[in-house]
């Protein structure tokens, strides 16, 4: 009876109070979130039509029909099916089919990187296959990057660039999209020597996985390629330049795409045959010519 009805205080009397200003702030970084990333997509858009003329594209007129063309198929086909494979396929099983996938391409990359000599790598991804496949359950659970393994994804692409075939003019793939002269030769080794076709023998088995690797990657980038719809810019030169740069970036090349290494578009050609060579600013001479009687003000 002598005991207070209620000994418990509350450990902050301001806890409702800060509770109020601190979804205020969170709504606040939210705002400045969004705020920042249609900052970033409105630079980025003025930076791809800046860099436009920049970019080499010999074969732009061929690029921008192909283009069309799979843009059309991309929004009455690949899209819908994307979103009705997020739909209905709970995302734990979508990892799972990302993860197998993407222990196929470790073997892929595991060659490359033996054809590249790069031995410690390829032994790298050889590890990952192995732990993967040996329990991952046939590469369906990524246990080699949980356990912090190193991932040396490599393309045949990349490897024809280690042989000397660094520069590379932009080619957009029937259905495939964006791609480079190089690497297209090189997807299609890759697809003639894949590793799921020495597997898997049965041809509609074959497909089947093939179709649904495409729509695990479509689906993968939907909510980049919504974003990049709603920018009101170039769609064809934003896929270029964005591409292009994320090549140059994997394969160190920090200058400038030069033309083709040894391949040569002759309608693409310049129509002078004598090259013209630009000299840097620094090397350019001031004025080497002089006059023959040279006169001073005083003089005059």
């Amino acid at each position: 009876r002598l005991a207070p009805k209620s000994t418990r205080q509350p450990e902050n009397p301001q806890s409702a109070p800060q509770r109020a200003r601190f979804g205020a702030t969170l709504r606040d970084r939210r705002m400045d979130n969004r705020l920042k990333i249609g900052i970033t997509c409105l630079l980025l858009a003025t930076s791809f039509a800046a860099q436009a003329e920049g970019t080499p594209d010999p074969y732009e007129r061929y690029n921008r029909a192909m283009f069309k063309f799979n843009d059309k198929a991309d929004q009455y086909v690949f899209t819908p099916v994307a979103r009705g494979y997020r739909k209905v396929t709970p995302k734990p099983v979508r990892t799972a089919v990302g993860n197998f996938f993407n222990n196929l391409r470790d073997v892929k990359s595991m060659g490359n990187n033996i054809l590249r000599g790069h031995i410690g790598k390829a032994g790298g991804d050889f590890m990952r296959v192995a732990v993967n496949t040996t329990f991952g359950i046939g590469g369906l659970i990524d246990i080699a990057s949980a356990a912090n393994m190193p991932n040396h994804k490599t393309t045949f692409g990349d490897t024809l660039a280690s042989w000397g075939w660094k520069n590379s003019n932009y080619f957009v793939m029937p259905l495939f999209g964006s791609s480079t002269v190089r690497d297209t030769v090189g997807e299609g080794v890759s697809m003639a020597y894949s590793p799921q076709g020495a597997i898997i023998h049965d041809r509609t088995a074959n497909y089947s996985l093939t179709g649904l690797n495409a729509g695990d990657g479509r689906e993968k980038l939907l909510d980049t390629t919504d974003t990049l719809n709603e920018m009101a810019l170039d769609k064809y030169v934003a896929m270029r330049d964005a591409y292009m740069a994320l090549r140059n970036k994997q394969l160190g090349n920090a200058a400038a795409i030069q033309p083709e290494d040894g391949l040569i578009d002759p309608e693409a050609a310049p129509a002078s045959s004598e090259p013209q060579i630009a000299l840097p600013t620094a090397m350019q001479p001031e004025n080497t010519t002089q006059p023959e009687n040279p006169t001073t003000p005083a003089q005059e």
